[in-house]
Protein backbone atom coordinates (compact mmCIF):
# COMPACT_ATOMS: atom_id res chain seq x y z
CA UNK A 1 0.00 0.00 0.00
CA UNK A 2 1.23 3.66 -1.25
CA UNK A 3 1.45 5.95 1.85
CA UNK A 4 -0.94 9.01 1.67
CA UNK A 5 1.59 12.00 1.19
CA UNK A 6 -0.41 15.21 2.06
CA UNK A 7 -1.38 15.96 -1.35
CA UNK A 8 -4.43 14.79 -1.44
CA UNK A 9 -4.16 11.43 -3.40
CA UNK A 10 -5.74 8.13 -2.30
CA UNK A 11 -3.45 5.23 -1.91
CA UNK A 12 -3.74 1.99 -3.83
CA UNK A 13 -6.11 0.71 -0.80
CA UNK A 14 -8.85 3.64 -0.99
CA UNK A 15 -7.09 6.01 1.92
CA UNK A 16 -7.85 9.53 1.65
CA UNK A 17 -5.30 12.34 2.58
CA UNK A 18 -5.72 13.55 5.78
CA UNK A 19 -7.51 16.93 5.95
CA UNK A 20 -6.51 19.61 5.41
CA UNK A 21 -6.08 21.11 9.20
CA UNK A 22 -4.27 17.83 10.34
CA UNK A 23 -1.62 18.90 7.52
CA UNK A 24 1.42 20.88 7.87
CA UNK A 25 1.42 24.14 9.81
CA UNK A 26 -0.95 27.56 9.79
CA UNK A 27 0.40 29.46 6.71
CA UNK A 28 0.42 32.64 6.98
CA UNK A 29 -3.54 34.16 6.83
CA UNK A 30 -2.84 36.11 3.71
CA UNK A 31 -2.21 33.53 1.75
CA UNK A 32 -4.98 31.21 2.87
CA UNK A 33 -7.31 34.12 1.64
CA UNK A 34 -5.77 34.65 -1.54
CA UNK A 35 -6.49 31.24 -1.99
CA UNK A 36 -10.07 31.44 -1.43
CA UNK A 37 -10.48 34.70 -3.42
CA UNK A 38 -8.85 32.86 -6.16
CA UNK A 39 -11.87 29.71 -5.57
CA UNK A 40 -14.46 32.38 -5.29
CA UNK A 41 -13.13 33.96 -8.70
CA UNK A 42 -13.15 30.61 -10.27
CA UNK A 43 -16.72 30.24 -9.01
CA UNK A 44 -18.16 33.90 -10.04
CA UNK A 45 -17.25 32.80 -13.56
CA UNK A 46 -18.81 29.31 -13.87
CA UNK A 47 -21.96 31.31 -12.76
CA UNK A 48 -21.53 33.76 -15.34
CA UNK A 49 -21.38 31.08 -17.87
CA UNK A 50 -24.28 28.93 -16.19
CA UNK A 51 -26.17 32.26 -16.59
CA UNK A 52 -24.52 32.31 -20.67
CA UNK A 53 -25.50 28.70 -20.85
CA UNK A 54 -29.04 29.21 -19.33
CA UNK A 55 -30.00 32.32 -21.75
CA UNK A 56 -28.83 31.00 -25.50
CA UNK A 57 -31.06 27.81 -24.53
CA UNK A 58 -33.70 29.52 -23.12
CA UNK A 59 -34.23 33.08 -23.80
CA UNK A 60 -32.76 33.20 -26.96
CA UNK A 61 -34.75 31.31 -29.49
CA UNK A 62 -34.47 33.52 -32.37
CA UNK A 63 -31.00 33.68 -32.59
CA UNK A 64 -29.18 31.65 -34.46
CA UNK A 65 -30.20 27.95 -35.72
CA UNK A 66 -31.34 25.85 -32.88
CA UNK A 67 -28.63 23.00 -32.98
CA UNK A 68 -25.65 25.68 -32.79
CA UNK A 69 -27.48 27.54 -30.67
CA UNK A 70 -28.16 24.88 -28.01
CA UNK A 71 -24.95 22.84 -28.84
CA UNK A 72 -23.28 26.37 -27.48
CA UNK A 73 -25.22 26.44 -24.50
CA UNK A 74 -24.16 23.04 -23.93
CA UNK A 75 -20.82 23.63 -24.22
CA UNK A 76 -20.90 26.77 -22.08
CA UNK A 77 -22.79 24.83 -18.75
CA UNK A 78 -20.29 22.05 -19.36
CA UNK A 79 -17.74 24.45 -19.45
CA UNK A 80 -19.07 26.18 -15.37
CA UNK A 81 -19.58 22.13 -14.57
CA UNK A 82 -15.67 21.28 -14.89
CA UNK A 83 -14.92 25.07 -13.28
CA UNK A 84 -16.88 24.34 -10.34
CA UNK A 85 -15.78 20.90 -9.92
CA UNK A 86 -12.21 21.79 -11.03
CA UNK A 87 -12.18 25.09 -8.97
CA UNK A 88 -12.42 23.43 -5.71
CA UNK A 89 -9.66 21.05 -6.52
CA UNK A 90 -7.45 23.74 -7.30
CA UNK A 91 -8.09 25.43 -4.19
CA UNK A 92 -7.53 22.18 -1.82
CA UNK A 93 -4.30 21.30 -3.48
CA UNK A 94 -3.17 25.47 -3.22
CA UNK A 95 -3.99 25.36 0.48
CA UNK A 96 -2.10 21.72 0.81
CA UNK A 97 0.84 23.10 -0.64
CA UNK A 98 0.77 26.26 2.04
CA UNK A 99 0.38 24.11 4.34
CA UNK A 100 3.52 21.87 3.64
CA UNK A 101 5.62 25.24 2.60
CA UNK A 102 5.86 23.64 -1.24
CA UNK A 103 5.82 25.08 -4.32
CA UNK A 104 1.94 25.84 -5.55
CA UNK A 105 1.20 23.14 -7.66
CA UNK A 106 0.40 23.93 -11.81
CA UNK A 107 -2.61 22.49 -13.18
CA UNK A 108 -5.04 22.06 -16.34
CA UNK A 109 -7.81 23.83 -15.87
CA UNK A 110 -6.88 27.28 -16.94
CA UNK A 111 -5.64 25.87 -20.02
CA UNK A 112 -9.21 23.74 -20.08
CA UNK A 113 -11.30 26.72 -19.53
CA UNK A 114 -9.38 28.76 -21.87
CA UNK A 115 -9.93 26.54 -25.06
CA UNK A 116 -13.62 25.80 -24.22
CA UNK A 117 -14.09 29.81 -24.37
CA UNK A 118 -12.37 30.16 -27.58
CA UNK A 119 -14.77 27.57 -28.78
CA UNK A 120 -17.24 29.48 -27.11
CA UNK A 121 -16.14 32.70 -28.66
CA UNK A 122 -15.79 31.05 -32.41
CA UNK A 123 -19.49 29.93 -31.89
CA UNK A 124 -21.16 33.14 -30.47
CA UNK A 125 -19.26 34.68 -33.77
CA UNK A 126 -20.60 32.18 -35.93
CA UNK A 127 -24.49 32.91 -34.67
CA UNK A 128 -23.93 36.62 -34.62
CA UNK A 129 -22.85 36.12 -38.42
CA UNK A 130 -25.81 33.72 -39.29
CA UNK A 131 -28.09 36.46 -37.67
CA UNK A 132 -26.84 39.41 -39.22
CA UNK A 133 -27.37 37.58 -42.96
CA UNK A 134 -31.56 36.83 -42.26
Amino acid sequence: MRAVDGTGRTGFRGRRAPPLREVGTDPDYRFTLANERTFLAWLRTALGLVAGGAALASLLPGFGPQPLRLGLAALLLALALLISVGSYRRWERAERALRLRKPLPSGILPRIVASGLAVAVLATLLLVLLDLRS
